[in-house]
């Protein structure tokens, strides 16, 4: 079998299911683009039923993620788990990024303390002094996911 022609494996996901992954993957890529030029940036996000929230974190006076942000039309995140090969998850989604209003975001704060995984950025005396942050909304245009045969409980 050529390989465009094989089957697809593993299972689309509810929208039940797609809502729980997205509560509970917490970290994944966001892929930003300008001018024709992609750029990955791993990143924590929080989800609440409605919304993907996410933190650009700038060190020192220049932040790449942070500057294509700004010029980023349509984001992807991309957020996975493979514990086997046939227990795994993804969830792929698209949106437009928008900076967060001041009134939400006491909101986005307590859901990325619920639900997003924060990596210690914090505690490194190697890293630069944070300079920034920015708080994103993802506004999901399109939301898919898929999983393995082990998640068919």
């Amino acid at each position: 079998m050529a390989p465009d022609d094989r089957p697809v494996r593993g299972n689309q996901m509810t929208e039940d299911e797609l809502d729980d992954a997205l509560r509970e993957l917490t970290h994944g890529t966001l892929s930003l683009a300008r001018d024709g030029e992609a750029y990955g940036v791993p990143i924590s996000f929080g989800y609440d039923g409605e919304r993907i929230f996410l933190y650009l974190i700038q060190f020192g006076d220049r932040s790449k993620k942070i500057e294509f942000s700004e010029q980023t039309e349509t984001a992807s995140l991309a957020a996975y788990e493979a514990n086997s090969r046939f227990d795994w998850k993804s969830v792929i989604v698209t949106g437009s990024l928008h900076e967060l209003d001041e009134d939400e975001v006491e909101h986005m704060d307590e859901v990325m303390d619920d639900n997003a995984w924060h990596p210690s950025l914090y505690a490194s005396a190697r890293d630069e002094t944070m300079t920034g942050i920015r708080r994103l909304e993802l506004r999901i245009d399109s939301a898919t996911g898929r999983h393995g045969e082990e998640h068919l409980a």
